[in-house]
């Protein structure tokens, strides 16, 4: 999953209109930004396998502490904790948990058996969508197009650069798309770390969309 979990974000700022689409896109993509820090320290494991999904072919052979259900739930809890102390927004810390969790539920949807529940537990669970090129994009797509439309329901561009940011994120992340699914396999597992890495870009290019943006309703909830 990736562009389901950004449309995540975009559609969370609906529920938390005062919390930051930065913040937004950070939770419902946390466990993606830490593991290609963990691929690179040796503490989990994957390998490039072409043909092993339709879709993918990265093999995660061994990610306990960034995906299994039990850390999941932790990194969730651990992040509405942090944005509740540094924001005071319970709602904002309540959506923001709810965001990082989402992660887990919709891997379960795309990727074959291999997401542990618990570090230390060997069973593993995943129902596969991978497995059919079309049902990924209308799954992916779907997502994505609810979230960016809750996300125009929710906000105004407050200048140009509202309106410019948003879409050229938009498109940025659809081409970005398409090159993985339609382009070829990456050459090595620290390939696919270092360019995961880059998403924390994606992460500062939210917090810049959302500071040329307005709330369209009150933002007293």
């Amino acid at each position: 999953m990736f562009l389901g979990h950004f449309g995540v974000g975009f559609g969370a700022k609906a529920a938390a209109p005062k919390t930051s689409l930065g913040s937004l896109i950070l939770a419902s993509q946390l466990i993606d930004l830490l593991w290609p820090t963990l691929l690179l320290i040796g503490v989990e494991r994957a390998a490039v396998a072409p043909g092993i999904t339709r879709v993918t072919p990265l093999d995660f052979t061994h990610y306990p502490i960034s995906h299994s259900l039990i850390a999941v739930l932790l990194w969730s809890a651990l992040f509405g904790i942090a944005y509740q102390v540094l924001r005071l927004y319970p709602r904002g810390a309540a959506v923001c948990g709810i965001a990082v969790a989402s992660h887990w539920l919709l891997d379960l949807l795309t990727h074959r058996p291999d997401l542990p529940l618990a570090p230390g537990f060997e069973t593993r669970v995943g129902l596969g969508i991978w497995e059919s090129l079309p049902a990924t994009l209308l799954v992916e797509l779907g997502l994505f197009a609810l979230g960016v439309a809750l996300y125009l329901r929710a906000t105004r561009a407050a200048d140009r650069t509202g309106t410019i940011a948003l879409w050229a994120m938009v498109g940025f992340l659809l081409l970005a798309y398409a090159a993985n699914i339609f382009g070829p396999p990456p050459p090595s597992m620290s390939a696919v770390a270092w360019a995961g890495h880059a998403q924390w870009l994606l992460v500062a290019w939210g917090y810049w969309i959302d500071r040329h943006r307005q709330a369209r309703g009150p933002l007293d909830r």
